[in-house]
């Protein structure tokens, strides 16, 4: 059974859906702490602000309790930033999982070379980031049969630094952590439920783990 953790805050809809387009319909939405602590899963997805999530983990005592799960747990977009030490994003202490800081994304212009990428009259990197980007510097079982490079996608103001804990990297504006792991916890700071085959396939590894 796979429990998706309740805490109002989650894009439940589009992840379930993800989830049955892979054959997986044994889930369970909720905040039971011994429901999560006995699921063979468990998914952290998000969507919000980060300091506002916080404190509705905080207030099923879960802030203290997801740390504490010994199967695959996945944090997804603002989950995985809550998994994070701090994240700038309503001055957010968070759960310490791994060992980095959130950041926002500085607007800032384009050189030539980004400039042509785009081929479009934008002359800056927009925030929030939105739309298609690449995963590169893979490492970890959740990327199995994925390509370097394969694009995935992303809306998000705020980002996960680089760390010893990063798994996959993406660059807009500067370099971030697009995926972290550490123990049997992982983060995609990308939303797979939303990035066709390749999410589909990063989805169907962490079930397997």
């Amino acid at each position: 059974m796979i429990a998706i953790v309740n805490y109002d805050t989650g894009n439940i809809r589009s992840v379930t859906n993800a989830l049955g387009r892979i054959g997986c319909t044994d889930w369970v939405y909720t905040d039971d702490k011994h429901t999560l602590a006995t699921a063979d899963k468990v998914i952290l997805p998000g969507v919000g602000e980060a300091s506002t999530a916080m404190a509705k983990l905080a207030e099923r005592g879960l802030d203290t309790f997801i740390p504490t799960l010994t199967q695959p747990v996945l944090g997804i977009c603002v989950g995985t930033q809550l998994m994070c030490q701090s994240s700038e994003e309503g001055n957010a202490e968070c759960m310490g999982i791994f060992r980095t800081k959130v950041k926002k994304f500085l607007e800032q212009p384009m050189t030539p070379p980004d400039f042509s990428i785009f081929n479009s009259q934008f002359s800056i990197f927009k925030v929030p980031h939105m739309g298609w980007n690449q995963i590169t510097n893979l490492r970890s079982p959740l990327f199995k049969d994925i390509e370097e490079g394969a694009y995935i996608y992303y809306v998000h103001s705020y980002y996960p630094e680089l760390c010893a804990d990063t798994i996959a990297t993406t660059h807009y504006i500067n370099p971030f952590s697009g995926a972290l792991g550490r123990d049997n916890f992982f983060g995609t700071q990308f939303h797979p439920e939303k990035s066709g085959a390749v999410g589909a396939q990063i989805l169907k590894n962490f079930l397997e783990l």
